[in-house]
């Protein structure tokens, strides 16, 4: 099977969406697919990419950390008809998502979209960030399912979500891979010798981008509250990001920051490394769609200590493999962290994550997508517009250019309908009970 996959963020970006898509490429080719990844051209990209075809890209927006692909699709034509794809993967719902659609409509193929990311999480990197900003954003992948023959999400609370939202209702769930194998040894004493960490200290660990969205400020009052209760304990944070200094200035203020130890991002073996110098996993973040980093830390054998969200609820079992707390209590996340720091608390529940990291094997859920892949192939038929030229082509483009008008005026039309929901009076009929709007005098 040929397939092309379309991503707004890729190597050398370090991120849950960009290490799911080369985890990805790399077991369906492995299993004999050919995959090709349309991606923006980065900073630092890795050099002979044969199976990459990138676009020019405008670098980290507004200050994030991703990219934004400014796509030409003149010059994807020639590549695309060379690789002669048999389904289209997106992997976003705008930007290169929207090229990703016209190309499906252009040649006739079977378009797949995976909703990895909660976008209205991420609105405060767009100026004018709003309330109807985070709308638009949700809006946005909903009606985008819509264009779609079939999705994918990463978890089933996710499904639950995006079927309750009125997407499309053609989901698959099918998480993000990894590669349990990797993770399983490391050099555990690597990263304390470096960082000066005592052996046999009990390290509370975490991994990911220090981002806003990521909750990050009360994981550090957790963990401090934690570390004030156990002396010999240490913070050890993976990763880079703009909530570093804001986290360090907290740690200060708790009067632990001698014993939190930041590392920058880490990829390859030091990266699996810095997990195993970890004896229990911090995670905090509402925004995720399954939690990558929770899997990994897992296949570590890290019990896991979060909060109840979607995304990360099908991963821990409280009490089994880790802790699962109702919502945001720093007091009661201290706690469980300094249980954990008794053996016998933590032997069962070490093991028992690692064979709930197992379930999410990368080469298992390559086979999930492989099956999404089918059946969207099954639902049309063996006609593609590749085999076209001339006046025929052309008419599949406009085609496709009316189907992207048509998914917008939808979208604007679902936008204007929820802030009129948000904003009529309540004299207004259908107003819902209890909104405090006065009628007119």
């Amino acid at each position: 099977m040929n397939v092309l996959m379309f991503t707004n963020t890729y190597a050398p970006i370090v991120g849950g969406v960009s290490e799911s898509v080369q985890r990805l490429k790399a077991q369906l080719q492995l299993a004999g697919h050919e995959v090709l990844i349309v991606a923006p051209r980065l900073e630092g990209q890795p050099l002979g990419e044969d199976d990459v075809v990138r676009v020019v890209a405008m670098q980290h927006f507004n200050g994030s950390d991703f990219s934004l692909p400014v796509p030409i699709p003149g010059q994807l034509i020639e590549a695309v008809e060379a690789f002669d794809p048999d389904v289209v993967h997106s992997h976003h719902p705008f930007l290169l998502g929207d090229t990703a659609a016209r190309v499906a409509d252009t040649y006739g193929l079977p378009l797949v979209f995976t909703h990895h990311t909660l976008y209205e999480h991420y609105t405060h990197y767009v100026p004018g960030d709003s309330p109807l900003m985070q709308r638009f954003a949700k809006a946005l992948a909903t009606e985008y399912s819509h264009m779609c023959d079939e999705v994918i999400a990463p978890s089933a609370s996710i499904r639950d979500m995006l079927i309750e939202r009125g997407a499309n209702a053609s989901i698959s769930v099918v998480p993000s891979g990894v590669d349990v194998a990797r993770f399983a040894t490391g050099n555990a004493q690597a990263w304390r010798e470096r960082l000066g960490i005592p052996k046999g200290s009990y390290v509370i660990g975490h991994l990911g981008r220090l981002a806003r969205e990521k909750n990050l400020l009360f994981l550090t009052e957790s963990v401090g509250r934690a570390l004030r209760r156990l002396p010999e304990a240490h913070f050890l944070v993976v990763g880079s990001g703009d909530a570093r200094e804001a986290m360090q200035n907290l740690a200060e203020e708790l009067g632990i920051a001698e014993r939190v130890h930041f590392t920058g991002s880490l990829q390859g073996p030091t990266l699996v490394d810095a997990y195993h110098a970890m004896d229990v996993f911090a995670f905090a973040s509402h925004s995720e769609t399954q939690g990558m980093v929770i899997a990994e830390a897992m296949a570590t054998g890290l019990p896991v200590v979060a909060v109840d969200a979607p995304g990360v609820r099908e991963m821990i079992i409280d009490e089994r493999n880790g802790r699962l707390l109702a919502r945001d209590d720093a007091e009661a996340m201290a706690q469980a962290l300094v249980e954990l720091s008794d053996t016998e608390r933590h032997r069962p529940m070490a093991a028992a994550a690692r064979r709930m990291a197992e379930a999410v094997d990368e080469a298992r859920c390559a086979e999930g997508c492989l099956a999404v892949y089918r059946r969207a192939i099954a639902k049309g038929g063996p006609y593609t517009h590749a085999d076209e030229g001339g006046w025929d082509r052309m008419r599949a483009r406009l085609g496709a250019e009316w189907r992207m008008l048509r998914h917008r005026g939808r979208l604007l039309k679902h936008l204007v309908q929820e802030e009129w929901d948000q904003e009529r009076p309540s004299w207004w009929p259908g107003r819902r009970e209890g909104e405090s709007e006065l009628p007119p005098k």
